[in-house]
């Protein structure tokens, strides 16, 4: 929502997103060590799956379920377990859902992991989303997809979601993440709200170094929240 003239909105906020928790991967201390109020989102079923919830929310930050959702391109393998496929039934998938859910201490809602195929699936995405209904839990739409259903699908079910605005780190080099720091600056300028997701595997040093640096310059004009805070 971008704010009219001499609207008394209050503060800008801005809700960073840190995807791929949940297998130790690279920069995840980096991430944890940030000065300021932030979300991850961590995948269920792996080896420190609960680790990093419970971490995470020891300092005061969101969780989310980073829910494997099938591609367009890609194989299933890269998804990792519980992941939710085009061809499960509306018990399974509801099943998936309320099970990762469950591994995932302290998850306030969900993300999606990949899923540009299933996030265009209206029949999966109204299971899914039922279930965060159900739950009073957020939905965040990382917006891997053009196509994704996720806005008509909650408008039917009355439920209001969220969705990404900018990926920091879809190339993993630090140059590019740097031009994506400046992406964010100038959205925030222009919005009310930014939702920006980073990752920690392979561009997680580079995006927490790039994050820790740009936070100064964001502070001066939003206020830095956890995704939850973005839903009135």
């Amino acid at each position: 929502m971008v704010r009219s003239e001499g609207e008394g909105a209050g503060p800008k906020k801005i809700a960073i997103v840190i995807d791929d928790l949940g297998n130790d991967m690279q920069g995840t201390k980096e991430i944890m060590e940030l000065p300021v109020p932030f979300t991850v989102a961590v995948m269920p079923f792996l080896p420190t799956t609960k680790r990093d919830a419970e971490w995470a929310h020891s300092l005061g930050h969101d969780v989310l379920v980073h829910m494997p959702m099938e591609p367009v391109k890609g194989k299933k393998s890269w998804l990792g377990p519980g992941a939710l496929t085009t061809d499960l039934s509306d018990e399974e998938i509801r099943r998936r859902v309320i099970a990762a859910i469950e591994e995932v201490p302290y998850a306030i809602g969900i993300n999606n992991h990949m899923g540009s195929k299933v996030t265009a699936d209206k029949r999966m995405m109204r299971i899914v989303l039922e279930v965060c209904k159900e739950k009073h839990m957020i939905y965040l739409d990382s917006k891997t997809t053009p196509k994704s259903v996720v806005p008509m699908v909650a408008q039917d079910l009355n439920f209001r979601t969220l969705e990404n605005n900018i990926f920091m780190d879809d190339i993993y080099t630090r140059e590019h993440i740097v031009k994506q720091a400046l992406k964010v600056l100038k959205h925030v300028d222009d919005h009310d709200t930014t939702v920006v997701i980073g990752h920690v595997g392979p561009p997680g040093k580079h995006t927490a170094a790039v994050l820790k640096q740009t936070i100064p310059s964001i502070q001066k004009k939003a206020q830095f929240v956890t995704i939850s805070k973005l839903v009135s």
